[in-house]
């Protein structure tokens, strides 16, 4: 019975699609219906992002200077990696390379605050 419910959704989101596509000025409706849903993922980034912080406010500000630049320079450089994506990737493999590169080193900044943070003394 769960299995026929999860395909009769998967239809319903089928005819959707195929009525927003086949629809005359569907190519503008698709980009609209298309930017709606990255607009809810980013606001639903950020408000995890402010929960997040609200949550931890005590151990951010318990962290030293130097640690909280590091974890907030590492997120910043994450968000403009993410907003570079679009020019890197066509450049070709370099472009991936150095995209990488740099999510690799905001990576690396947060595990930085995050094993200095646990360290005693």
């Amino acid at each position: 019975m769960e299995r026929l419910k999860t395909l009769r959704n998967f239809a319903i989101v089928a005819l959707i699609a195929l009525a927003i596509a086949l629809a005359p000025g569907g190519g503008k409706g698709l980009n609209f219906v298309l930017w709606l849903l990255t607009a809810a993922f980013f606001i639903s980034i950020a408000f995890l992002g402010f929960r997040l912080y609200m949550e931890y406010r005590f151990t951010l500000e318990s962290l030293t200077t130097e640690q909280r630049a590091v974890l907030y320079g590492s997120i910043g450089l994450a968000f403009w990696d993410f907003a570079a994506a679009p020019r890197l990737w066509p450049l070709g493999g370099a472009g991936i390379a150095v995209w990488i590169a740099l999510l690799v080193a905001a990576s690396a900044g947060v595990y930085w605050v995050w094993r200095k943070s646990r360290e005693y003394g």
